[in-house]
């Protein structure tokens, strides 16, 4: 849509209105993205691929097409004018070679297994911030577990913390999810 509108700006009555909406909600999408285990990658790729391809589909033409069978007896043209602006056709022709050369390139990469993080210090951010109140740590929790009575002690083996909870009969599932908030 917003490519849409940059397309065809001439056609709009509340151009800074649309705009601004338009960037609201790409903006709420990309901060949704920082959330842990929201892929902001996926978001990102989605929202390059749809400018560009906007620009490709979505293109309206400006009505200076005439034609021959429906003008008066006698009618002569000045000139032949093209249904479409040049920055039109400019912006056509360079988002679909700028599409076409970003797929490919990304589908041999992901075909030869390039791990883009190893050349990215900062790319890791783009998916997930790290916080006070959650980690972005993917890494497995591992916790030593001892259950005597109603006690449950767990130790994490990563950071070292310990915690004893209440937890009569507890089943691996509970044991698994206690350990992964005592390992953040």
């Amino acid at each position: 849509m917003l490519s849409e509108l940059i397309t065809n700006w001439t056609i709009y009555a509340n151009k800074v209105a649309a705009f601004i909406t338009l960037v609201v909600i790409i903006a709420v999408n990309l901060a949704l993205g920082i959330l842990p285990h929201v892929d902001n990658f996926a978001h990102i790729g989605g929202f390059l691929s749809g400018f560009l391809l906007g620009f490709v589909f979505l293109i309206r033409p400006q009505f200076g097409w005439f034609s021959q069978r429906r003008a008066p007896l006698g009618y002569i043209p000045a000139s032949v004018k093209s249904k479409f602006k040049t920055y039109q056709c400019a912006l056509w022709i360079i988002s679909l070679i700028l599409l076409i050369a970003g797929l490919t390139i990304g589908m041999v990469l992901l075909l030869r297994g390039v791990d883009a993080n190893e050349h990215c210090s900062w790319c890791h951010y783009l998916s997930c911030v790290p916080t006070g109140k959650w980690s972005c740590k993917t890494e497995p929790a591992y916790c030593l577990s001892t259950q005597i009575g109603n006690q449950l002690n767990l130790t994490c083996s990563s950071n070292g913390k310990s915690s004893v909870y209440i937890l009569p009969g507890a089943t691996s599932s509970q044991i698994q999810g206690l350990c992964t908030g005592l390992c953040r």
